[in-house]
């Protein structure tokens, strides 16, 4: 299996739904995309994954910062 988002070969099932073979969550090593398998092949499938939200290799190294997640808000 490769990225869909950047075509590498490096991918991990991050874990597996309840009832066993409905689907599974998968995350790339370099790009750290995460998709579940039962997701439409748009998303799933490299070859048809949009053009316009693929990376490569050169993108992630040259990408300045990762945005952080900001702090939950404290409800009222």
């Amino acid at each position: 299996m490769i990225c869909p988002r950047c075509a590498h070969g490096a991918v991990e099932t991050i874990t597996t739904s309840p009832v066993p073979g409905i689907w599974d969550v998968m995350q790339c090593a370099r790009c750290l995309y995460m998709w579940r398998t039962s997701e439409p092949a748009n998303r799933t499938t490299r070859d048809l994954y949009p053009l316009e939200f693929r990376v490569t290799a050169e993108d992630i190294e040259r990408a300045i910062e990762v945005p952080t997640v900001p702090p939950l808000r404290v409800a009222n």
